[in-house]
């Protein structure tokens, strides 16, 4: 028995599993893309972007990568994250080609304050007193 929870104890990283979550950006493909390629052919090179954005006439596709560590508890922490961005001019030709990692990123503080609206935020006593009507 005490040679089982010794042998669980051996190998600390055995705990941790390393995946990639999103889409796989592979330096090979990076290469291909250069300024002045048709929107064809970067979906031929990276597939269908996950996520878009167009505006005013120009367009934005990006690929996202995030690498994980998952420990056996399910704990997920964030090891890299890199963001391709391929941005297409008014012809639908590419412009230029951006990578971005954790380090470009901003943080952003989320407000957990909530405005009252009527009616929403009645108390037990005041949802019994109300159904009785007092």
């Amino acid at each position: 028995m005490l040679a089982v929870a010794l042998a669980g104890c051996t190998a600390s990283n055995s705990l941790v599993t390393q995946r990639t979550q999103g889409y796989e950006i592979p330096e090979s493909a990076l290469a291909q893309i250069r300024p002045g390629q048709s929107q064809d052919l970067v979906r031929t090179v990276l597939g269908t972007p996950p996520l878009t954005n167009e505006f005013g006439g120009q367009t934005a596709w990006y690929y996202v990568e995030t690498k994980l560590n998952t420990t056996a508890f399910g704990l997920n922490t964030i090891r890299s994250r890199t963001v391709l961005a391929v941005y297409f001019d008014e012809r639908g030709r590419v412009r230029e080609r951006a990578v971005y990692g954790l380090e470009d990123g901003v943080v952003i503080n989320m407000e957990t304050r909530r405005t009252p609206s009527f009616g929403e935020d009645r108390t037990f006593i005041q949802s019994i007193l109300g159904s009785i009507g007092l």
